[in-house]
């Protein structure tokens, strides 16, 4: 069972291997990304951060959704946390899922900020639209103790 799709460019860290994992009961984490097992320095400190009891599975995105489309992840209890915002879109899609979590989009050069922890450039900007004509749930959330902003009330 899925429990909530996140975007987190920074995908496991104390956000989300205490509050999150947590308050969602969550007992399985997928890491959605396609450069991370190329990158083993990432690798070994995201293992750092892995919660006590709770099984950690990196995946890029053609494994992910062939995982989520079978029903080897039906047992768990679900986190799935997703470096941008096309692999979440992606995922989300894929996995009937239409509820998006928006942590954490870093800054880069030709975005624009939409929240304190939220920036977006033309292109995600134009596919959170969408997301929401399609009528996806997006709302920006840190933490769980944090107020969600529905993306609707933050895009022009």
């Amino acid at each position: 069972m899925i429990k909530m799709i996140r975007v987190d460019y920074r995908l496991l860290h104390g956000q989300v291997a205490v509050s999150w994992t947590s308050m969602l009961g969550a007992d399985c984490l997928l890491l959605v990304s396609d450069t991370l097992k190329n990158d083993p320095l990432r690798m070994q400190s995201l293992q750092l951060a892995k919660p006590v009891g709770t099984k950690v599975v990196v995946k890029d995105l053609d494994g992910s959704i062939q995982a989520l489309q079978g029903n080897i992840t039906d047992k768990y209890h679900l986190f799935i946390i997703c470096e941008t915002i096309d692999l979440a879109a992606k995922v989300a899609k894929a996995a009937g899922v239409k509820s998006i979590n928006l942590g954490n989009v870093p800054f880069a050069e030709g975005k624009k900020r939409i929240s304190k922890s939220v920036y977006v450039d033309e292109d995600e900007e134009s596919q959170l639209k969408e997301l929401l004509n399609e009528g996806f749930d997006l709302y920006i959330q840190m933490v769980p103790t944090e107020k969600k902003i529905n993306c609707r009330n933050v895009l022009n």
